[in-house]
């Protein structure tokens, strides 16, 4: 397979560079010298300038305003978005507008994605169900009634929810004779719906979103076979293309300090004992490079492989969540004393780090979807 981007791919990784230009991460609290999230919400005038980038309509087709684009090109932006840690809900807009256009249908697509790819709309996913370990769509009971669902349970962890209008919400239906799940596209100014705000590793705000009873119009709930499971590869994915353009700045930043930072009258980059630490997340990182391309690849392609496309993006996840785990940790390290500062710009990266390792699943989760496709799907 040839993983060589196309020029539109590139041309999106360029325009994202020049958004993302002007970021500068340390201007926002460590979360370690706040009592509360570092930030009432995301970064409104960022968003704007993705909006006018055309960044947020990347995956819409024309007719929507959009670039048409795919999961490899969603991936080069938020790539770029980590090295500065973006605060936006890019990652998860995204997936809920791609999911939109892909499984809803075209009367709900004509209502919402064109003001989404605008930036008008803002949307978020509930995608880590009630423990942040076990699917979703088990954590949301959805029931029909009349010509409207009604929604009951509880989602975790669910990022941007303070500042988003509507959150996808994966359910499952009661009382089907067989594994069915809905997605539901839920205002959060709706009656039984209410918002218990949480604080993540990152210091970020997120919400426990709480469902009591609450009336979804059927015209905004998605039914099509499949669509939760393509958004969870989407999301996961996209959480790999986070973790590796972290890891990249973090190396690059240990770089740079080890190269100046002298000792016995050498910089310490010299010294082998740091060489080889450096080298070994090298590798880390390129694994993890390789692995996100080959999952999005699957996603962008629909290509068949021995496993299905959920095999790729459990490997990808796997290598993402321990490589950047390692990669900040041997960052730390070698940073010495500034490593353990918690006002130098290393400890945010490390503590986003640890929310993007854990974010939709650890690496032992994703170990066992591996081994559970490898007992069903045996490769000869």
């Amino acid at each position: 397979m040839d993983f060589t981007f196309s020029e539109e791919q590139l041309a999106a990784a360029e325009a994202a560079r020049g958004v993302f230009a002007g970021v500068v991460p340390d201007a926002v609290p460590s979360p370690a010298l706040t009592t509360g999230a570092v930030a009432e919400g995301f970064d409104r005038e960022l968003w704007s300038r993705l909006a006018d980038a055309d960044l947020l309509s990347l995956l819409l087709d024309d007719g929507y305003g959009g670039a048409g684009l795919d999961a490899i090109a969603l991936c080069l932006v938020l790539r770029e978005s980590a090295h500065v840690l973006a605060r936006v809900p890019l990652l998860e807009h995204s997936a809920a507008v791609a999911a939109v256009q892909a499984y809803g249908t075209q009367e709900l697509g004509q209502r919402l994605l064109a003001r989404a790819g605008r930036g008008e709309l803002v949307l978020t996913v509930a995608a880590h169900g009630r423990t942040g370990h076990d699917p979703a769509e088990l954590a949301v009971t959805a029931r029909r009634d009349g010509d409207a669902w009604v929604l009951d349970g509880v989602q975790t962890a669910v990022p941007w929810a303070y500042d988003a209008d509507l959150v996808l919400v994966p359910a499952h239906v009661e009382g089907a004779t067989a594994d069915r799940s809905v997605l539901a596209l839920v205002p959060l100014e709706s009656d039984g719906v209410v918002l218990a705000e949480q604080i993540s590793t990152s210091g970020e705000r997120l919400a426990e979103l709480r469902l009591r009873s609450a009336r979804i119009g059927a015209g905004d709930v998605i039914e099509a076979d499949g669509a939760g499971e393509w958004l969870h590869a989407l999301l996961a994915t996209g959480t790999c293309a986070l973790a590796l353009g972290l890891g990249e700045r973090v190396l690059r930043m240990t770089s740079e300090y080890t190269s100046k930072r002298e000792q016995f009258g050498h910089p310490i980059a010299t010294f082998q004992a740091v060489a080889v630490q450096a080298a070994d997340r090298y590798i880390d990182l390129r694994a993890m490079e390789a692995t996100l391309w080959q999952a999005a690849w699957r996603i962008a392609s629909g290509a068949p492989g021995p496993l299905p496309a959920a095999g790729d993006v459990a490997v990808a996840k796997i290598w993402a969540a321990e490589g950047v785990r390692r990669v900040v940790q041997t960052a730390q390290h070698l940073h010495g004393g500034f490593g353990a500062d918690t006002e130098y710009v290393l400890h945010r990266y490390h503590a986003w780090a640890k929310q993007v390792e854990l974010s939709l699943g650890p690496a032992a989760a994703y170990e066992e979807t591996l081994g559970d496709l490898l007992a069903t799907h045996p490769l000869s």
